[in-house]
């Protein structure tokens, strides 16, 4: 091959970045230049950070855990958009997720503060039907006076029901009707209604 040939070889592949000549007789240097960052961050308080999952999406993703001390890391990013997103059953995080621009310099103190989730019920319980019957169903809604919809999903032979499916800040209305062999059911009773805190 030509020496002119060779040199417009080189100069693809340089140009290309798949080679890094230096010192090379009649050549110039060249390098590439990657530079990568780092994302880290705390979950405090340790309790609900240790263990806790934290996902990256954006220009790169992966997933990590957090150490003991709630303390974590993505490394080898590089400039671009990220978010990140916590997670641990049972918990709750403030902020939910945070975006971070990663810009010639890693992203430290991300941090997250966490909470236990306390799970909010509502305990029913009625006086028996003075008629013989198989079960009763409880209705609920979110309005005075309903509409209503049946929260349980086989009759309840007992006098009580607990509602583990409400949400802070709402209040919930109840009916309770019984049921008989047959399959008749029973008008509403009256309503009772609970604001959940």
């Amino acid at each position: 091959m030509a020496a002119s040939a060779l040199r417009w070889v080189f100069l693809v592949l340089i140009l290309a970045g798949v080679l890094s000549l230096s010192g090379c007789a009649g050549g110039s240097s060249y390098s590439t230049n990657t530079s990568t960052y780092t994302i880290s961050g705390t979950i405090s308080p340790v309790s609900g950070g240790s263990g806790a999952t934290l996902n990256l999406s954006g220009a790169a993703s992966g997933s990590t855990t957090a150490d003991g001390s709630g303390n974590y890391s993505f490394t080898d990013l590089t400039s671009g958009l990220y978010v990140v997103t916590p997670s641990h059953s049972g918990y709750t995080f403030n902020p939910s997720s945070q975006s971070v621009t990663i810009s010639g310099d890693s992203a430290t103190g991300v941090n997250f503060a966490v909470s236990q989730q306390v799970s909010k019920s509502v305990a029913l319980s009625w006086v028996a039907s003075v008629s013989v019957v198989s079960g009763y169903n409880v209705y609920r809604g979110t309005s005075n006076g309903g509409p209503y919809v049946k929260i349980n999903p086989t009759l309840i032979p007992t006098l009580n029901y607990t509602d583990t499916t409400v949400t802070s800040g709402n209040t919930y209305y109840y009916v309770c009707t019984s049921v008989d062999s047959s399959g008749v059911e029973s008008i509403d009773s009256n309503q009772v209604s609970a604001a959940i805190p």
